[in-house]
């Protein structure tokens, strides 16, 4: 077991699988196929991110270092928030980007009865040491528990 601090960017709280990503996440790549054909299950279509392509995002502890892509991410991760295929939290080893963060937030401001915790800033030390499947537990302060 391991615990990491961060910064609350959306608040909650969550356990979850963890599912890791060493490069960038592509928004509107990596959901596509969940916002425009109805794959309820979120699973990564980009396939310039060989960590996640071809594996479900929905429900999972998605862990990355950062957003890529256009100015629609923001927007990306609303809708996969308001249609029900989001990842159960976000965590960032980096600063997180304006649209990531406008996205999250909004999310969690606009949408009754949704929890997508957000945090950044959990340093490159988080992603050396996460794993697929390990489980994360999220706390309302920043902290995350990884088993």
């Amino acid at each position: 077991m391991r615990e990491f601090k961060g910064r609350v960017v959306a608040p909650g709280t969550v356990s979850a699988p963890a599912l890791v990503s060493h490069g960038g996440l592509n928004t509107l790549a990596s959901f596509q196929k969940a916002l425009q054909f109805g794959d309820k299950k979120a699973t990564c279509g980009d396939q310039n991110n060989p960590d996640l392509y071809g594996k479900v995002m929905k429900d999972k502890a998605l862990c990355l270092p950062q957003t890529i892509g256009s100015t629609t991410g923001g927007l990306v991760l609303y809708c996969a928030c308001a249609m029900d295929r989001r990842p159960a939290c976000m965590l960032f080893s980096k600063p997180i980007d304006s649209l990531a963060a406008a996205g999250s937030i909004l999310a969690s401001v606009w949408l009754d009865g949704v929890n997508m915790p957000v945090i950044d800033s959990l340093g490159e030390e988080f992603l050396e040491f996460v794993q697929d499947g390990m489980m994360i537990s999220v706390g309302t302060d920043g902290r995350i528990i990884v088993e």
